[in-house]
This record gives structure tokens, C-alpha cells and sequence, in this order.
């Protein structure tokens, strides 16, 4: 999920910090990609007549189609893909976790309304609330890698967090993933609508972490509290602060703790 609209207020308040390009312009370039996020998009994407492809078996083959195509595309363009997958949550994520299940169970219910109803389209909406990438997904896709030469990291725990320590070492020129929450690890380069397909017309978008933080005018301490406030997947967002009035905040107190304190006074 990353951090709440945070894209939005990059957009809004620093949007020299955003550029727009084409596959073309990463030739050469090593990029970290988010395995379990571009699964998820394989799941919900790669369909055929509202449902999963499958092999002879019956077993869905979307994420490896996906996984293959995807990845093809990119060496096409002269990208080095480094995918990472996610490792044990951290236990502070248990709560998100326990609500994304909530949000599953919900969606199942509403699909067999659906489906009873005959309402194809809502069927086909609450069908892709009830995506989960499982670990026989990651398992099947690290395979399909191995036998095309790509590499892949394990993370210990957060995809997003390892990308980020990959950047920071030199080691990648970016991130590849929709979770803005990279950048709150520190990768001063992250890369949206990398792995989207072609039929999509969604332009590649680069967000720089360096530039972001002269814009709004912010150090990156300030800009981890910032991101804190809007809320993300450790933490629900404070009431009554927006995305406006938190940038406000840390421009004002400089830090989460001092901004506590005049709420609580109020």
C-alpha cells in the first residue's frame, strides 16, 4: 500500500521532483524491481475472459505469463532487472495485515452476491480484491527466473526496505515499484509504472528523493516523519491531518514528537 498520498503531494508541492520517460531512457541500467507487487499486478492483469489463466492441471499461470512477458519486455529495452521478494513481515505490519484479510473475506462475500446476481461487472471487481500472492506464487517465479539468467534477492523482510538498501549501495539506479514507501527507506530513486503493460499508455514516472527533499524544503529525517503522519502500512494517519496540514506540521515543529505535543495542548 506505501505511504498515503504521498504521490499526491509530491505532484502537488514538488512536482519538479517528477520526471516522465519511456522504457528506452533505463538502457543499461540495473533496476530493483518489487517481485510481489508486479505479481499482484500479473494476478489482477493477465486474464482471459475474467479469469486466471491456467495450465492443462488447472494450476494459474497469470504470474508466471506475466513474470515472463514482463521481464522479456525489459531486457528488450536494455534494463537489468534485479527482482526482490518480500521476506517475514515485521510484526508491527500484523495489524494491516489482519485487515487486509477482513477486506479479503469481505470481497469474497460480495463476489458470490455477485455471481448469484449475475452482475458480471461487480463480480469482476470484487473478484481482484480477493488477489493474495501466495508463496507457491513467489516460489513458482523465482524458478521461471533462475531458468531465464535473472537474479533475485530474498529480503529479509520488506521488499521495498532491501530495493532501497540495494540503491543506497550502489549496487541499482533504482526501484521499480508503485509502493512510494521505498523512498521512506531511502532509495533516492523510484521508478513508477515500470512492469505496466504496454496496452496501458501509462508513462514511466521517476521520482527523486534528492529533489524531493529541496522542494518541500524538508531534510530526510523530517521527510520520515512527514511520511509517518500521512499513515502507511505500520500506522494509521492522525485524525484531522492531511496530507497539506502534515507538511505544514514538519515545516513548523521539525519533528513528530513536537508536533504531539501542540496537538495533545489543543
Amino acid at each position: 500500500m506505501g505511504i498515503h498520498n504521498l504521490a499526491k503531494l509530491i505532484a502537488d508541492q514538488a512536482p519538479a521532483a517528477i520526471k516522465e520517460g519511456e522504457m528506452a531512457n533505463y538502457f543499461g541500467r540495473k533496476i530493483a524491481i518489487d517481485a510481489s507487487m508486479s505479481i499482484y499486478q500479473f494476478l489482477i492483469a493477465v486474464r482471459q475472459n475474467g479469469e486466471n489463466l491456467t495450465n492443462d492441471n488447472g494450476e494459474t499461470t497469470s504470474h508466471l505469463m506475466g513474470m515472463f512477458y514482463r521481464t522479456i519486455r525489459m531486457i528488450d529495452h536494455g534494463i537489468k532487472p534485479v527482482y526482490v521478494f518480500d521476506g517475514k513481515a515485521p510484526q508491527m505490519k500484523s495489524k494491516e495485515l489482519e485487515k487486509r484479510l477482513e477486506r479479503r473475506t469481505e470481497a469474497e462475500a460480495e463476489m458470490t452476491k455477485a455471481a448469484d446476481a449475475g452482475d458480471e461487472e461487480a463480480f469482476d471487481k470484487f473478484v481482484r480484491r480477493t488477489v493474495k500472492v501466495t508463496r507457491e506464487h513467489n516460489e513458482d517465479c523465482k524458478r521461471l527466473l533462475k531458468l531465464m539468467g535473472i537474479p533475485y534477492v530474498d529480503a529479509p523482510t520488506e521488499a521495498e526496505a532491501q530495493c532501497a538498501a540495494l540503491v543506497k549501495q550502489g549496487k541499482v539506479y533504482g526501484v521499480g515499484t508503485e509502493d512510494m514507501d521505498a523512498l521512506t527507506f531511502g532509495a533516492d530513486v523510484l521508478i513508477r509504472h515500470l512492469t505496466f503493460s504496454e496496452a496501458r499508455k501509462m508513462p514511466i514516472r521517476e521520482y527523486s528523493l534528492s529533489k524531493i527533499l529541496h522542494n518541500l524544503g524538508i531534510n530526510f529525517e523530517e521527510f520520515t516523519d512527514l511520511c509517518i503522519l500521512l499513515g502507511c502500512d505500520y500506522c494509521d494517519s492522525i485524525k484531522g491531518i492531511g496530507q497539506k496540514r502534515a507538511l505544514d506540521l514538519i515545516k513548523q515543529y521539525r519533528n513528530i514528537e513536537t508536533i504531539l505535543k501542540h496537538i495533545d495542548k489543543k
